[in-house]
């Protein structure tokens, strides 16, 4: 970027902040503000941005990894929920042209109208309670983001990371469309109010296209979804549950895609699911 951002920003202190402006961080909105210079400076290398990348950053709160993403991105759009939150993230944004506003609900905006450049760039510090919601919204878009950087709970963060043997449905939700890792641990003291939790940064390198096919991604969730509806169950009476479907055609499709029927959903490898979806939805068993 210009020489303009040259400085690494100030210590934005988020207590005198919003002691300025009279606010109080909301606990119904999950608010704990990240203020850690260092951890600020890591999440942004981890973005891997590059001069002429677009950022679109979820909950910029107060602005304090805003002004990082602002001085490596040719834009950063950032959405902010809490209108309260307004006037004094203008005032901490100010001397940042390349970064527009927009207060709304990530959750109910399309990404794809908020940021015209197709190959993009997400950084945000969501709140904990709607990770899942986020992470299904940005990788269904039509347009996905070239790479993901989100601060989340720790303990979420090492499950969608999982392998085979510890698999959840969340984590193949989110391994089917990218790469996922932790580049970092954030104790829970760098914010401000602390969580009760640490947090982790997870990044996730979105592949060019799903590991299953676009036209198979709803039967994919149906049966991932029914497979670990019942968790200590075997996957033919899982499938057989959720699926609606009688065991012996559930074992029909296991043993077609090399899969032991007494095996348990979270053994089963991502490949295997895919094999999976593939000749359910072309025996189309009910």
């Amino acid at each position: 970027m210009s020489s303009t951002f040259a400085r690494e920003p100030e210590f934005l202190s988020v207590s005198r902040l919003l002691r300025v402006y009279g606010l109080h961080p909301d606990k119904r909105l999950g608010q704990n503000f990240l203020q850690e210079p260092g951890i600020l400076k890591n999440i942004t290398a981890a973005a891997g941005i590059k001069e002429e990348d677009s950022v679109l950053e979820i909950g910029p709160g107060l602005g304090s990894l805003t002004r990082y993403l602002a001085q490596a991105a040719r834009e950063v759009i950032a959405v902010e929920l809490d209108q309260r939150l307004l006037p004094p993230l203008q005032e901490v944004l100010s001397p940042y042209a390349n970064v527009k506003i927009i207060q709304g609900d990530i959750l109910k905006l399309n990404p794809n109208q908020l940021i015209t450049k197709s190959d993009y760039l997400v950084a945000a510090n969501i709140p904990y309670y709607i990770t899942s919601a986020v992470l299904r919204h940005l990788l269904s878009a039509e347009q996905r983001p070239r790479r993901m950087v989100l601060t989340i709970q720790k303990e979420v963060a090492g499950r969608i990371c999982a392998e085979a043997g510890e698999l959840s449905l969340l984590a193949l939700s989110v391994q089917v469309y990218g790469k996922a890792c932790v580049s970092a641990h954030i104790p829970a003291g760098s914010f401000y109010p602390a969580p009760k939790v640490d947090s982790s940064v997870l990044v996730v390198d979105i592949y060019p296209e799903p590991l299953v096919r676009d036209d198979l991604l709803p039967d994919f969730f149906r049966l991932t979804k029914a497979g670990f509806s019942q968790k200590r169950k075997k996957l033919r009476n899982s499938l057989s549950a959720g699926m609606r479907m009688a065991i012996l055609n559930a074992e029909k499709i296991l043993h077609a895609a090399g899969i032991d029927p007494q095996r348990r959903a979270e053994t089963v490898s991502l490949e295997e699911w895919g094999r999976l979806v593939e000749i359910y939805s072309g025996m189309r068993i009910e």
